[in-house]
């Protein structure tokens, strides 16, 4: 009998940790800016550059789970003057695109101040 009960207390626990990392993974886990008690911020527009662009970067990086995650990184890197991304969860990557001299290291603590791991910046 007690094992019978250990058993059901088991199965729930693993039952509602599935729905948790469904729910995380979908995007709707607070951890990602969803979930109860937070706003959505909208997908943020496309940014245009002033001149003509001079530079081009792809970013690697870690730790994106769902949109959320790339309208972050895309703030992130829109926010910087003459720099506009293109983020892509799919190949956990960021195109950047340049009309000035942008430093790598500003593009880089750009998205680690959003909270994600830069791999590489080519």
């Amino acid at each position: 009998m007690v094992n019978a009960v250990i058993i059901l207390i088991l199965v729930i626990v693993l039952i509602f940790a599935t729905k948790s990392s469904i729910k995380h993974f979908k995007g709707e886990g607070a951890c990602c800016g969803g979930g109860s008690g937070t706003v959505r911020r909208p997908k943020p527009k496309k940014k245009k550059l002033n001149g003509p662009v001079t530079a081009h970067y792809t970013i690697e990086i870690s730790g994106m789970h769902c949109q959320n995650c790339v309208n972050g990184v895309t703030r992130a890197i829109n926010a910087i003057d003459g720099a506009a991304a293109k983020v892509s969860l799919k190949n956990n990557s960021a195109e950047v695109s340049c009309d000035r001299d942008v430093d790598k290291e500003k593009l880089k603590r750009a998205v680690e101040d959003a909270g994600f791991k830069v791999v590489s910046i080519s």
